[in-house]
């Protein structure tokens, strides 16, 4: 459900925090893992649980999600930190099942939502000062790996794509045939 455009135009909105998931994919990864992050950057210092899941604080910047005049769908950049080497053990890990692999293929998806929509326990006091917890969120952008760009001991950054940019993908999915469409391929002589 999105956010209401109400809440949004108050005069004193609370906090869009922004919290992202990483899901790997059986047949490429070996498992169906999901991760969840929060960059922490925010006023809530610690893990943040929205509907029931926990987004860990950690080091994670998203850029790019922004569409361009040209036309072109856009093509964020995943930046997580590689402290004690999470990342490149999760890589590893994933190349032993399929050979340089790098993650490719894993969905990356972006929430927004509010402090007013956060699960109570987020809070000291047991509520949420804000509001009430609610699965309000601005609309989800889902996409997926296409390509490692850099990986050092600091952090690992990736190239994400629509799943409209993945590879062998082509539109239409589906070819039309005349058995379909008996007016496919013919030309009408006016």
């Amino acid at each position: 459900m999105a956010i209401p455009t109400s809440e949004l135009q108050s005069i004193n909105p609370s906090a869009i925090i922004e919290l992202f998931s990483l899901e790997l994919n059986t047949l490429l990864h070996g498992s169906n893992t999901i991760y969840r992050f929060h960059a922490g950057t925010n006023e809530l210092n610690n893990n943040i649980v929205w509907q029931g899941d926990t987004y860990d604080k950690f080091p994670i910047q998203a850029e790019g999600f922004e569409f361009s005049g040209a036309g072109s769908l856009p093509r964020p950049t995943l930046t997580i930190s590689n402290a004690f080497g999470f990342v490149s053990a999760l890589i590893i890990d994933t190349n032993n099942v399929t050979a340089k692999n790098d993650l490719q293929g894993a969905k990356f998806t972006r929430r927004r939502v509010l402090a007013s929509s956060l699960d109570d326990v987020n809070f000291v006091s047991g509520t949420n000062p804000f509001g009430n917890p609610n699965s309000n969120e601005l609309p989800q952008e889902i996409y997926f790996i296409d390509r490692k760009i850099t990986e050092n001991r600091q952090l690992v950054q990736f190239e994400c794509v629509s799943v409209l940019d993945l590879q062998g993908i082509k539109i239409p999915k589906r070819q039309i045939t005349r058995r379909d469409f008996a007016g496919v391929g013919t030309f009408i002589n006016s």
